[in-house]
C-alpha cells in the first residue's frame, strides 16, 4: 500500500546589510508566514528527514510436490470403439472380445457391437458380432461370458447368445422385470450369472428403478438369485467357491452372494461407483468410476490403488496368460491394457 505524506518547506528571507555611511540599516522584513497545513497533513521540519521503511523479507516459493504421472499402458487401442464397456478375454482363441454400447446405455437402438482384438495391439475385427447385421439384434451390449462354444452376452433386459468362433445368432434369454443388466459371469458347471443395477435415464443422469437383482441361467431356465434394492445397484460380477461376488456402483460395496441369496463377507472399498471385478492370483482387482482407479485387495480385506488417472474405467478384464489388466474407457472410446506391478 502506499503511503502519503505532505512535507510542508520553509522560505528563508536573507537581511541585506549596508556598506559603510552614516545611516542606519533599515529594520529587516519580518519572514512571511508559513502557509497553514492542510487537513491531516503532517509537517517536517526541514532539518528532519524522512526516514526509510526498512525493506520486506523476501518470500519464500514453497515447491509443491508433483501430481502423479499417469499409468503407461502397455498396449493402447484407441480406434474402431464406440462407447467400450467390458473387456474379455477369450484364453482358447487368446484374443480380447470388447462390448460397444455405441448409444446409450439403456436404449434399443440395435446398433451395438462387439470388437475382436489381438493381445499385441491389433484390431482383427473390429465388428465381429453387430446389430443389425446378418440377423444379429443388440441393441447396447455390456458384460459378457463364454462357456461350451457359446458367448452370452447382457443386453438391457435379455442376455443374448452367440456363436463364439462366427459370431452367429444363438438365441436369447429374456429377463421380465429387468432396467439395466450389465455384468455376466459363468461359472465352471455352465451356470449364467447376470446382474440387473436397477437403472433407468433422468434428468440429470441415472435414477433407481429399486430392480436390483442378481440373476442365475441354470440350463437353460433363469431364476433369482437375491433381488432387494439392499444389493446397492449390483454390477461386476466373478463366480467363487462359495458364491459369487458383487461390486455395487450405487455404493462402494463389494459382497458374496451365498447359494441361497444373502449377502457375506461385505467389504468397503476406499471409493464407489464400482463397475468391474476381475481375479489375478490370489487378488481381486476393482475398477472405481469415482475415484478413476483400479484397487487391488482381497474381500474382507484392505484394498489399494494400483492404477489411478483412468477416466471412466468400466468392465475390467484379466489377461491370465501375460498377467495384464483390460481397461475399457468408457469415456474415451479406447481400450488399454496394463502390466500389474507387484
Amino acid at each position: 500500500m502506499w503511503k502519503r505524506t505532505s512535507i510542508t518547506a520553509f522560505s528563508l528571507v536573507s537581511l541585506a546589510a549596508a556598506c559603510g555611511g552614516s545611516q542606519s540599516p533599515e529594520p529587516a522584513a519580518p519572514p512571511p508566514p508559513a502557509p497553514a497545513a492542510s487537513p491531516g497533513a503532517v509537517q517536517t521540519p526541514a532539518a528532519e528527514t524522512t526516514k526509510p521503511e526498512p525493506a520486506k523479507p523476501k518470500e519464500e516459493k514453497v515447491a509443491l510436490p508433483a501430481p502423479p504421472a499417469a499409468p503407461t499402458p502397455a498396449v493402447r487401442y484407441a480406434e474402431g470403439f464406440a462407447t467400450p464397456e467390458s473387456v474379455l478375454y477369450d484364453e482358447a482363441g487368446d484374443r480380447y472380445l470388447v462390448s460397444n454400447i455405441n448409444g446409450k446405455p439403456n436404449e434399443a437402438d440395435n446398433n451395438g457391437y462387439i470388437s475382436e482384438v489381438s493381445p499385441d495391439g491389433k484390431i482383427i475385427k473390429d465388428k465381429f458380432i453387430a446389430g443389425g447385421v446378418s440377423k444379429v439384434k443388440l441393441d447396447a451390449p455390456k458384460g459378457t461370458g463364454i462357456f461350451a462354444g457359446i458367448l452370452y452376452v447382457s443386453d438391457i433386459t435379455v442376455v443374448r447368445k452367440f456363436d463364439l468362433k462366427t459370431g452367429a445368432p444363438k438365441g436369447d434369454i429374456p429377463v421380465p422385470g429387468a432396467t439395466f443388466l450389465n455384468d455376466i459371469a459363468v461359472a465352471k458347471d455352465g451356470r449364467v450369472f447376470v446382474s440387473d443395477s436397477g437403472l433407468k435415464s433422468g434428468a440429470a443422469g441415472f435414477d433407481p428403478t429399486g430392480t436390483d437383482a442378481v440373476y442365475v441361467i441354470d440350463k437353460g431356465k433363469l431364476k433369482p438369485l437375491a433381488k432387494s434394492k439392499d444389493l446397492g445397484g449390483p454390477n461386476g460380477l466373478l463366480v467363487v467357491d462359495k458364491g459369487v461376488l458383487v461390486v455395487t456402483f450405487g455404493s462402494n460395496e463389494l459382497y458374496r452372494l451365498d447359494d441361497k441369496g444373502a449377502k457375506q463377507d461385505v467389504t468397503k472399498l476406499p471409493a464407489g461407483g464400482l463397475d468391474g471385478i476381475a481375479q489375478a492370483g490370489e487378488s481381486l482387482l476393482v475398477s472405481s468410476w469415482q475415484n478413476s482407479s483400479v484397487y487391488r485387495g482381497t474381500l474382507g480385506g484392505s484394498f489399494e490403488p494400483v492404477l489411478t488417472e483412468l477416466k471412466g474405467p468400466a468392465d475390467i478384464g484379466f489377461d491370465s496368460k501375460r498377467k495384464r489388466v483390460l481397461v475399457p474407457r468408457f469415456l474415451e472410446n479406447a481400450v488399454e491394457v496394463y502390466e500389474l506391478s507387484k
